[in-house]
């Protein structure tokens, strides 16, 4: 296919200012980037007064189930995104062995808040090994281009078994995590990930096995990243895994480092500073993570996984749903929860609202829990459950969990070093939807705020985790390289309200978000959005196997 887009606002991905161009693409590959272009090839596109961008790239999804039922990767495809990348945080559901897919399902339920009965009619398990799994993502046509890192939880388990949650590897298992990692990354993972958080608890409540792994685990694992010559290190940080550890793994594997997530804290609005400093003084070729929008979720008390981090709460997520109720009416499980709630998160209860009910419609988006506990000579805690348990736990209460200053976000925005990420699409998806960061940054950081220069904005979404996960020839307009692209209309860009709908496998509930001023978009020069509407059965995604293009460039200025 051979078209021309006429007229746009080239914002090239590298920082570069804005320029008026044409751009020419011919079978993928931008050809040729001109004030003016003569129309040629099949058609032309009028791009006048749109931004034209390289294609968005999402580096910390969770799309590593739904695209095995969802080919089309919604919502981020509505966003302009072009490529996620999946697999963060360790978790994954590859390699896996057929006894331990029930435990992978129930681990991704409880740490990452993916609908137990979507994962059970929804994933197909034709796969095993990671080599398989990739081959089944490969398998069908997929909208966007996916990238895969290899998560340290399924590789866990399929080595020490129903041990990985319990104890360290033996030398021999660590070697053989090694030559199955090695083996990922030959047939095409982008890289290595893993997690330390306390807040991540899998399968039962039980800690997720990467946490019970040694220091030196996860560093023989991360070797592996330079004795290959490529790949990315991802993790989520914990008590024992953060900056200097960062810092050193970087240097000894000298590979690309991110991890998640540098986080403001309004309490505490020396803390992002303090961490960013440290991070500049520790050096590395390291890339923390950061979020352009608070952490908000809508809290199902049947499903408290972002309360994971609260003991009380993790023996919650030991029981069965249908259990989880007679507990919550325990009062010395509440003198417990009430403490613990306090030492970990503050006043953030005391600030949440009732955000979704049926039988509680007057208290829908305020008073907040602290205000109906003062009501009540209560405490936050008390009336949450108490709401929770006259609605059989239906009940969604919506809470700002962090990243809560807008100030210091803007600041973190500004330094170059940290990698704009943590959109955490298909996760938590009855919880939040930030699958919409892309258009987000657009229009409260760019237009709204000013925080950033649309140049600035573009090469966070595209030049940079293109950089930071060695995805060669894509995120940048230049001849030569792919023609993943997006134009939009950067005086309306942005995300609508978030809705709750039903279209998982087995009629499972989640939150999207749908865009606007996304005209169209381009994944591999061939158009999934037009006209500011999806392209119906438009597929032209490729797994990117190791970064890799796709063969057969064609020599930069054919006409």
């Amino acid at each position: 296919m051979r078209f021309v887009l006429q007229g746009a606002e080239v914002v090239d991905g590298t920082g570069s200012p804005r320029r008026k161009a044409d751009v020419s693409v011919v079978g993928g590959y931008i050809d040729e980037v001109a004030e003016t272009i003569e129309p040629r090839g099949d058609f032309t596109v009028d791009v006048g007064g749109l931004v034209l961008a390289p294609g968005f790239i999402d580096p910390h999804t969770h799309f590593d189930a739904q695209v095995l039922w969802d080919r089309d990767l919604t919502p981020s495809s509505w966003h302009g995104v072009t490529t996620v990348i999946t697999g963060n945080c360790g978790f994954g559901i590859a390699p896996t062995k057929p006894e331990h897919r029930s435990t992978i399902m129930r681990t991704l339920e409880n740490v990452e808040g993916m609908p137990l009965d979507a994962l059970e009619a929804g994933l197909p398990w034709t796969f095993e090994t990671f080599p398989e799994y990739l081959d089944a993502v490969d398998g069908a046509p997929n909208r966007l281009n996916i990238a895969c890192l290899a998560g340290h939880t399924p590789l866990r388990f399929f080595v020490l078994g129903d041990e990985a949650t319990e104890r360290e590897a033996s030398a021999d298992e660590v070697e053989t995590m090694r030559q199955i990692l090695r083996h990922a990354l030959d047939a095409g993972a982008v890289g290595f990930s893993t997690s330390r958080s306390e807040s991540h608890r899998g399968a039962y409540g039980r800690p997720v096995p990467s946490r019970a792994a040694s220091l030196e685990e996860i560093r023989l694992l991360a070797s592996v990243l330079g004795e290959c010559g490529h790949g990315t290190f991802e993790a989520t940080w914990g008590p024992d895994l953060f900056v200097d550890e960062f810092a050193a793994i970087a240097r000894q594997i000298e590979r690309p480092v991110t991890w998640a997530a540098l986080m403001t804290v309004k309490a505490d609005p020396e803390y992002s500073v303090r961490v960013a400093r440290e991070i500049e003084e520790a050096g590395g070729t390291v890339f923390p993570q950061i979020s352009c929008s608070p952490i908000v979720v809508q809290l199902s008390l049947a499903e408290p996984a972002p309360l994971a981090n609260v003991p009380a709460f993790g023996e919650i997520l030991s029981l069965p749903q249908d259990a989880r109720a007679a507990l919550y009416a325990d009062p010395q499980w509440r003198a417990r929860a009430r403490r613990e709630v306090r030492e970990r998160w503050g006043d953030k209860l005391d600030e949440a609202t009732v955000q979704e009910t049926e039988r509680h419609g007057d208290l829908r988006h305020g008073p907040t829990l602290g205000q109906l506990a003062s009501e009540r000579d209560s405490d936050s805690l008390d009336v949450m459950v108490d709401l929770a348990l006259e609605e059989e736990l239906s009940t969604r209460f919506r809470i700002v969990m962090t990243n809560d200053d807008d100030d210091q976000i803007g600041e973190l925005l500004g330094n170059p070093r940290f990698l704009l990420g943590l959109s955490d699409a298909g996760a938590h998806t009855s919880q939040l939807c930030d699958a919409g960061n892309s258009t987000t940054l657009l229009s409260h950081w760019v237009r709204q705020r000013r925080a950033l220069t649309l140049e600035q904005a573009v090469w966070r979404m595209t030049g940079h985790p293109a950089e930071v996960y060695g995805l060669t020839g894509r995120g940048r307009i230049a001849p030569g390289w792919v023609s993943d692209l997006v134009a939009f209309d950067p005086d309306t860009v942005g995300c609508q309200e978030t809705e709750r709908i039903r279209d998982f496998p087995a009629g499972a509930d989640r939150l999207v978000t749908r865009s606007v001023g996304i005209h169209h978009v381009w994944v591999n020069g061939i158009p999934i959005w037009s006209d500011g509407e999806p392209v119906p059965g438009a597929r032209p995604g490729l797994l990117l196997r190791q970064g890799l293009n796709p063969p057969d460039r064609p020599p930069v200025g054919m006409h």
